[in-house]
């Protein structure tokens, strides 16, 4: 009974593949040539006819297709996607992760590196004395968002550049997480930077977030 069963379902995978046979008419590819042509026809003139009618201040609310000229102009994207990693921060400056090592477990590309250091605040458990992401290696899951129990690590810079001239330019330490876009592009990788609670403080100001669809430079 068991073979009949397995027979049975051989045979229906079997005909899942099959093709259906082409008649005389579509083994010419006359009908899906016309049917191509058709299409981008349709398009071009759809998009011709949008950038004339912009030209002279008509349906401007429609947009047509168009060449983002990427790095130099940036797309307009959603807010909810997921984009470069920051560490929020305390009132003091400090961040507010504690060191929980919750992200750097549940991580499935075991791209981030927490070192744990005390604080000097006795109601703050823990606090990172270094905290770095290997983004060569991190697939944007943001498990470790989820996963973390104090909101101390959030995808939400707006900046998703991560190009650089090696794998060890992919690597951001924790005064880049804490103040994303104060690491030009071009400049020399760091690993591994501890800080003490006094040094957060001193770092310089974030900087805005890159407004979408203006030309701006690379940060990383």
């Amino acid at each position: 009974m068991a073979e009949t069963l397995s027979h049975q379902l051989l045979h229906r995978l079997r005909d899942a593949h099959k093709r259906r046979k082409l008649s005389w008419w579509e083994r010419t590819y006359l009908p899906a040539i016309a049917q191509g042509l058709l299409i981008t026809n349709r398009h071009f003139w759809q998009n011709l006819g949008l950038h004339i009618a912009h030209r002279v201040g008509l349906f401007r609310n429609i947009p047509a297709s168009v060449t983002i000229q990427y790095p130099d102009q940036r797309r307009v994207t959603s807010p909810r996607l997921r984009t470069r990693h920051r560490l929020t921060k305390r009132a003091d400056g400090t961040p507010r992760c504690v060191a929980c090592m919750m992200c750097e477990t549940v991580c499935p590309a075991r791209c981030i590196y927490i070192v744990a250091g005390e604080h000097p605040d006795p109601n703050v458990e823990k606090v990172p004395k270094s905290f770095d992401i290997d983004l060569g290696k991190c697939v944007y899951c943001g498990y470790c968002v989820e996963a973390c129990p104090e909101d101390a690590i959030r995808m939400d810079t707006q900046r998703h550049d991560i190009a650089a001239y090696s794998r060890d330019g992919m690597w951001i330490d924790i005064k880049e997480l804490l103040n994303p876009g104060t690491r030009k592009f071009g400049d020399a990788p760091e690993k591994f930077v501890q800080l003490t609670p006094q040094e957060f403080t001193q770092l310089p100001a974030t900087p805005p977030p890159p407004p979408p669809g203006t030309n701006i430079a690379p940060s990383i």
